[in-house]
């Protein structure tokens, strides 16, 4: 697979200095640049998908009338996290 270009990006001085000065030993600049833009649409893909899910999840309860309090579900979680505590002791 061919690689592609991105386009040229212009940022002030200081900014380019703030981020050469974090570069690790023998990392380039664009390999930088890259990893943060790989990263960040990982984020913003993980984020789509999470409130898709959100979503599809308060259709899911509008539509069967069931809910659950905040404090049923905290209490679950707090259940499940014991549980997995209790596990790992042994």
């Amino acid at each position: 697979m061919k690689t592609a270009t991105m386009p040229a990006l212009r940022v002030q001085p200081e900014l380019r200095q703030a981020a050469e000065e974090m570069l690790r030993p023998g990392e380039t600049l664009s390999a930088f640049v890259e990893d943060s833009l790989r990263r960040n649409v990982e984020l913003r893909r993980a984020q789509q998908e999470f409130i898709a899910r959100g979503l599809a999840s308060r259709d899911a309860a509008k539509k069967s009338g069931v809910y659950f309090s905040a404090g049923e579900v905290l209490q679950e979680l707090d259940e499940i996290l014991a549980g997995t505590r209790k596990k790992a002791r042994k």
